[in-house]
C-alpha cells in the first residue's frame, strides 16, 4: 500500500460499506458516509470563509463528533484541538497564540472557550449532531456568510493539518505544526507496526485533543480501512461495558488506564472471557513490566509498548507483535522514523552506550513555529533531539533511562512547570515559586510546588491550590504545595526542579 500524503487520500482505503466510526447507542457511520461528511464539512467551512491554512480550534467532548471533526476539518483547514477542561484564561492564551480563525463548539455548550473567543473576537461556529444520526455526522448551525476563503478546497501534502502545543520548562509552550504528509506518514507507520487490517476494530478511550488518540486510534485505524469505536473518554465504571459493546480487536491507552482495567477485571470476568483482542497497545508514559505481564495474562493477548511524542506525530518506536520478541522495560525497535542515540558532539553511539535519543523521518515536524531558538536547540546534525536519554541493545531495542527535559508526566498528561509557576505567581501573597515533579505510585509523577510568601503575607497550601484551580485545568493544579522560607538553590543560585521532591522528602510511599 502506497502511503497517502493527505487526509482525504488516507480515507480512500476504506470500502464504501464498511464501518468507519461507531459509538455507544448510535448507528454506525460507513466509509461512504464519512467521505461524504468530509466533503460537506469542507464545503461548509469554505462557505464561512475558512479554508486551507486557516486555524480552527476545536473544543468538543470525546466521542465520534470529535473524531470526525478532526478528520473532516483538517481535510480543508488546520485543526487545533484543545482540552475541554481548560479554564477561560487558558483558552484565551491558546486561541491567541494559535491565531485561531474560528472556534468549533457543540450547540449550546457553555464552555469557557466561548467567553475567551468573544474576548478575542474569534468567531464561534456551532455544530449540531442528531441523536439518531450516524456516529460522527454533524452540521453547522446557522447560515453561512458571504466571505470566501483565500484558498478553498481540499488540503495538500504540505498544508498544515494539525497544530498542538508542547511545553518546555524554560520557555512558553511551543507550537508544533504537523503537515498532512507528517501525520499520514505516522498513520502508515502505526498501521504497519500493528499490522492493522480492515477487519480490525479499535476501542478509543484516549482524549482526542492529544496526539496519541488522534494518530494511533483514529488516523491509523482509518488508514487501514478498519473501524473506530469512539467512547466518551475513559471511565473506570463503564470501560468493560464499552469493551463488550465494541468487541474490539485492540485498544491503546496510557499505563494508568491499563492499571484501572486490571483492578476491575475480576468483577467483569464474563466480559473478559468473551473478548477477542488481537493485541493491546500502551504509550505516552512508561509501562511497568508487571502491568504488561498482568495484562497479557488477563486477556491472553500480547501487549506492545510504544514510544512517542508530538513532534514526531506520535510513534517513534514500538515493541513488535509476535512472533518477534517483546522486551518488557524497553520501548521496542524503530517503528517508522530512523532512531539513533547520539552524544553531545553529534556522534552516533554503539549499542549499550547511553546518550540522547534522536530521530529523523517524514513523520517529524518541520520545526516549531516562530521559535528559531527552540529549533536550533532541537534539530542538530540533521536529526531531531527528543530530549530523552537512553540506549539500544544489540537487537535495536531502545530503553529510555531518563528525561533531559523537566516536563512533568502525570499519567501521560504533559505539564509545563513554568506554566504552573506563572499561574501561582499571580497570587498576591506569593513571592517565589518553583513547580516540580513529585513521584506518585499510580500516575508516575504528580505536580508539586514550593512557594515562598511575600514578607508579612499569609496564605496556606489549600488557599494557593484553590487559587490555581481557578486558572489551570484540574490536572495541572499542584497536589502538594509546600510553604518554605527559602527554596533550595544550586551552586550557581539557580532554582532546581530536578531532585527537589527528594530533597524536600515528597512523594514517598503513601503520598
Amino acid at each position: 500500500m502506497t502511503p497517502p500524503t493527505h487526509i482525504a487520500e488516507l480515507l480512500a482505503a476504506g470500502a464504501d460499506d464498511r464501518t468507519a466510526l461507531s459509538a455507544p447507542d448510535r448507528p454506525d457511520l460507513s466509509y461512504r458516509g464519512l467521505r461524504r461528511h468530509l466533503r460537506a464539512t469542507v464545503a461548509a467551512l469554505n462557505e464561512r470563509g475558512i479554508g486551507r491554512g486557516d486555524r480552527v480550534a476545536i473544543v468538543l467532548p470525546n466521542g465520534p463528533e470529535m473524531a470526525s471533526a478532526f478528520v473532516a476539518i483538517a481535510a480543508g483547514a488546520t485543526t487545533a484541538p484543545l482540552n475541554p477542561a481548560y479554564t477561560q484564561p487558558e483558552f484565551a492564551f491558546y486561541l491567541k497564540d494559535l491565531g485561531a480563525s474560528a472556534l468549533v463548539l457543540a450547540k449550546g455548550d457553555d464552555s469557557p472557550a466561548r467567553a475567551a473567543a468573544a474576548e478575542l473576537g474569534v468567531p464561534v461556529m456551532e455544530i449540531r449532531a442528531r441523536r439518531d444520526g450516524s456516529a460522527g455526522v454533524f452540521s453547522f448551525v446557522g447560515e453561512p456568510g458571504n466571505a470566501a476563503p483565500a484558498r478553498g478546497g481540499l488540503a495538500g501534502p504540505d498544508d498544515v493539518a494539525l497544530v498542538l502545543h508542547t511545553s518546555g520548562t524554560t520557555s512558553r509552550p511551543k507550537i508544533v505544526p504537523l503537515l498532512h504528509r507528517n501525520i499520514c506518514a505516522s498513520a502508515d507507520n502505526i498501521r504497519q507496526s500493528l499490522r492493522l487490517e480492515s477487519t480490525d476494530r479499535c476501542l478509543n478511550v484516549m482524549p482526542l485533543f492529544h496526539i496519541h488518540g488522534l494518530m494511533a486510534c483514529v488516523l491509523a485505524t482509518l488508514h487501514a480501512g478498519a473501524s473506530v469505536y469512539c467512547a466518551p473518554g475513559f471511565n473506570a465504571l463503564r470501560i468493560f461495558g464499552w469493551l463488550a459493546d465494541a468487541d474490539p480487536t485492540w485498544y491503546s491507552a496510557v499505563p494508568t488506564m491499563h492499571q484501572t482495567i486490571l483492578a476491575r477485571a475480576a468483577r467483569n470476568a464474563d466480559v473478559v472471557e468473551r473478548l477477542r483482542l488481537r493485541f493491546i497497545r500502551s504509550s505516552s508514559a512508561a509501562l511497568p513490566s508487571r502491568v504488561m505481564l498482568e495484562l497479557e495474562d488477563l486477556f491472553a493477548a500480547p501487549v506492545v509498548e510504544a514510544y512517542a511524542m508530538t513532534e514526531a506525530a506520535h510513534q517513534m518506536t514500538c515493541n513488535p507483535l509476535p512472533p518477534a520478541p517483546r522486551k518488557p522495560g524497553t520501548v521496542g525497535i524503530a517503528a517508522g522514523p530512523e532512531v539513533s542515540v547520539m552524544d553531545a558532539g553529534g556522534n552516533h553511539l554503539d549499542s549499550g552506550v547511553e546518550g540522547e535519543v534522536v530521530i529523523r523521518g517524514p513523520n517529524v515536524t518541520p520545526g516549531y513555529e516562530n521559535n528559531e531558538a527552540a529549533n536550533r536547540q532541537a534539530f542538530a546534525h540533521g536529526w531531531f533531539r527528543t530530549g530523552d536519554q537512553g540506549f539500544r541493545d544489540d537487537d535495536g531495542y531502545l530503553t529510555i533511562t531518563g528525561r533531559l527535559k523537566e516536563i512533568i508526566n502525570r499519567g501521560g498528561e504533559k505539564i509545563s512547570p513554568r506554566e504552573v509557576d506563572e499561574a501561582l505567581m499571580d497570587h498576591a501573597a506569593v513571592q517565589q515559586v518553583v513547580t516540580f515533579a513529585m513521584p506518585h505510585p499510580k500516575l508516575g509523577e504528580e505536580v508539586a510546588a514550593a512557594v515562598v510568601l511575600r514578607e508579612g503575607a499569609e496564605a496556606g497550601p489549600g488557599e494557593i491550590r484553590q487559587f490555581a484551580a481557578g486558572r489551570l485545568a484540574g490536572f495541572k493544579v499542584p497536589r502538594r504545595v509546600v510553604i518554605l522560607d527559602e527554596i533550595p538553590k544550586g551552586p550557581t543560585g539557580k532554582l532546581r526542579r530536578i531532585g527537589l521532591a527528594k530533597q524536600l522528602g515528597l512523594g514517598k510511599e503513601g503520598e
